[in-house]
């Protein structure tokens, strides 16, 4: 009988929410350098999280827009 596993809980910015969804729907996966496959795994149980638990798949355009631009200001690149 396996045993349930540990869970942690994280906050994050809604803008970081949106933009990490929009990029996890859009990436291929496969392409993402990766050194282990339970970092592929760990990248689409977040997708999943994010699709299930939240209303960021429900986002428009413009909102992905304006989450990139709250996420990257003052990055300074």
């Amino acid at each position: 009988m396996h045993q349930p596993l540990p869970k942690v809980s994280i906050e994050l910015w809604r803008s970081d929410a949106i933009v990490l969804f929009d990029w996890l729907m859009s990436v291929d996966l496969n392409t993402v350098p990766i050194t282990h496959p339970a970092e592929k795994q760990a990248l689409m149980d977040l997708l999943t999280r994010l699709e299930t638990e939240t209303d960021v798949p429900g986002v428009t355009q413009e909102q992905i827009d304006a989450a990139r631009a709250e996420v990257a200001h003052d990055m300074g690149w």
